[in-house]
């Protein structure tokens, strides 16, 4: 089970939340009081492009793996991926027929 804990560096591990929190505080401070319109597709957008890279790689591309470990269904992980120019790889065909 996850429960959202995340190391960072030496500090104590805080919650996904937390780190989150702490990096977009951080973007409003370099933002120096300017404003930051569509903030909200911005951070969503990091975050899930993110998400996606990190669960293929850990499942080595397996699509049907990765869309159990995210939770959603198949053709939902495909149209993210493409969303996200991380294009999914077409299945490699396997020995045996031919010609």
């Amino acid at each position: 089970m996850v429960d959202g804990t995340v190391g960072v560096g030496d500090a104590e591990p805080a919650t996904l939340r937390e780190f989150i929190s702490g990096r977009v505080s951080d973007l409003f401070t370099r933002l120096g009081g300017e404003d930051c319109d569509g903030l909200y597709r911005l951070v969503i957008g990091e975050v899930e492009g993110s998400l996606l890279e990190s669960v293929m790689r850990e499942t080595a591309g397996n699509q049907g793996r990765a869309a159990r470990i995210l939770g959603i269904n198949r053709g939902t992980l495909r149209k993210k991926l493409r969303a996200h120019g991380l294009s999914p790889r077409e299945p490699q065909p396997t020995g045996g027929g031919g010609g």
